[in-house]
């Protein structure tokens, strides 16, 4: 059954502490988020949270294996195959990076032809670097934009997201990795501005402990500084920010709205001559078929049946999307706990299609039907953490 009415405040719990924002702040935070240091001017429009403003609720599986990402190629018969796929959540984050490690491989084909499997972030950015390169495409998809799953992401720059189990990190993945995410990273930022749906925005973290703990970094060590999403990270203490929430940290987040990306990346596809063919493949012999002895796999999870990669796991998400607020412009995650025990991250992230709500990380479910309690539960505590901010002056 729905719960349409807020819980009690005292029932809510922070990270373990008290949601009740205080004045007092060790020193060395009030010297760093004091009044003397300058900030940009960030409103904090309200949200609305409520369950008759979700238009939609939608699902996803991000392709996860313990050991990372796939590039390599592999013959099969007359055809080559260069593996691209496995990004997990990131990605829309790298996908611009292995795609132009998966191009170079190819470089080193004879053929000037090439088919890419998959229509998702991953195929279409390796495309487009294949067309960089001098190759005539055509991509062979089950699905397309609006449907795949990068249209159901967050989707932001968050390049180690959901990626890599650190016991399992080889020297030559890393090599790969970070030149993927340098590539991406650099793509990612020339592409920023109305156009291509890329933009950079605030991102929030309420808090009543601002001090992660040492070993749930969000680099694991592999991103230089420059590129991590959390190089700046200001601390705002509880005067300075709305949330009901001791401090606020805020770092800037390089953001993509999945719609309008991948069809401004269909559109530039086309536009440089390739072809769409809807098309599924069962297994590698169905691949024999195709015209282009050059082929760049980026199937995603269909590579666990396609090509018998057992380590493939879905990993399930989902989002609920509410009736849009221009107005809002910072994105926002917290994790609470309600009166049952119960923990739920709250996440919020406004795009032109709606106030995007909540986030799923459900490893080894295959199911693409949303979860009501997932959804009520998520819904629920956005409900009461917006209810609970403070009317705040711009900071």
């Amino acid at each position: 059954m729905r719960r349409r009415t807020f819980l009690t405040t005292s029932a809510l719990a922070l990270c373990g502490v008290s949601l009740r924002g205080t004045g007092t702040e060790p020193l060395a935070l009030r010297t760093l988020a004091g009044p003397g240091r300058h900030r940009h001017a960030v409103s904090f429009a309200p949200v609305h949270v409520s369950f008759d403003r979700v238009v939609r609720t939608t699902v996803g599986l991000r392709p996860h294996r313990d050991s990372g990402f796939v590039l390599r190629a592999d013959q099969y018969d007359q055809k080559t195959v260069i593996h691209n796929y496995g990004h997990g959540g990131a990605g829309m984050s790298l996908a611009w990076g292995t795609g132009a490690i998966a191009a170079d491989m190819a470089l080193k084909h004879k053929e000037r032809r090439a088919a890419v499997l998959g229509c998702g972030s991953p195929g279409l950015t390796a495309a487009r670097q294949l067309q960089r390169r001098g190759f005539a495409v055509t991509i062979y998809a089950k699905t397309v934009p609006p449907d795949t799953t990068s249209n159901m992401s967050l989707a932001a720059f968050t390049p180690t997201s959901g990626l890599v189990d650190a016991s399992r990190r080889t020297p030559a993945w890393d090599r790969q990795f970070r030149k993927a995410v340098e590539v991406s990273y650099k793509q990612l930022q020339q592409l920023a501005g109305r156009d291509y749906g890329v933009y950079w925005i605030d991102q929030f973290t309420a808090t009543d402990d601002p001090d992660p703990p040492a070993d749930q970094s969000d680099d694991s060590g592999l991103i230089a500084d420059i590129l991590r999403p959390s190089r700046t990270r200001e601390i705002l203490g509880a005067d300075e920010h709305p949330f009901p929430t001791r401090y606020a940290i805020r770092t800037p987040s390089l953001s993509i709205e999945p719609k309008i990306y991948l069809d401004r990346l269909v559109t530039d596809f086309r536009k440089a001559g390739g072809r769409i063919v809807i098309r599924a493949f069962d297994a590698p012999q169905d691949l024999m078929s195709l015209p282009e002895k050059l082929i760049i796999n980026c199937t995603g999870l269909g590579s666990a049946t396609l090509f018998n990669d057992e380590e493939l796991v879905p990993v399930k998400g989902q989002l609920s999307v509410l009736l849009p607020q221009p107005e809002v412009r910072y994105r926002v995650s917290a994790r609470i706990a309600d009166a049952d025990g119960l923990t739920t991250s709250v996440s919020m992230n406004p795009r032109s299609d709606g106030i995007v709500i909540g986030n799923l990380q459900e490893r080894g479910s295959w199911s693409l039907d949303p979860s009501e309690d997932v959804r009520d539960r998520n819904i629920t505590a956005a409900m009461q953490f917006f209810g609970a901010m403070r009317v705040a002056r711009p900071i």
